[in-house]
């Protein structure tokens, strides 16, 4: 199982990215796949998941109407939209999928709101 993320990087706050996360070395469109963040020093919280049709999703309360989670199952890929972007959303953004219940995590892409 392997994750890797893209698509970090520096924006203005009020600004949007998209970050990607590419999965590969399992049957992608059987699994839900969620999006994390983790800032320094804080533990890692949940933004957003979705189903493996992608027809469920659901996002941290702070998150509600700002991101948006989307899938491609024919390109094994999981996107998570993100915009009016604020410096509180300064973290590294990581991706997940569980099977036979363990976790697999990407590296991260990291996402720095700053003027």
């Amino acid at each position: 199982v392997h994750l890797v993320e893209s698509g970090g990087g520096l924006v203005q706050p009020g600004g949007s990215l998209r970050l990607s996360c590419a999965a590969s070395g399992f049957t992608f469109s059987n699994y839900g796949i969620s999006w994390y963040r983790q800032a320094t020093g804080k533990e890692r919280e949940l933004v957003a998941g979705i189903s493996s049709a992608g027809s469920s999703t659901n996002y941290a309360d702070s998150m509600k109407g700002r991101f948006t989670i989307s899938r491609n199952n024919a390109k094994n890929r999981v996107y998570l939209k993100m915009n009016s972007l604020k410096p509180a959303d300064t973290e590294v953004y990581y991706c997940k999928t569980q099977l036979l219940s363990k976790n697999y995590w990407g590296q991260g892409t990291k996402v720095t709101v700053s003027t």
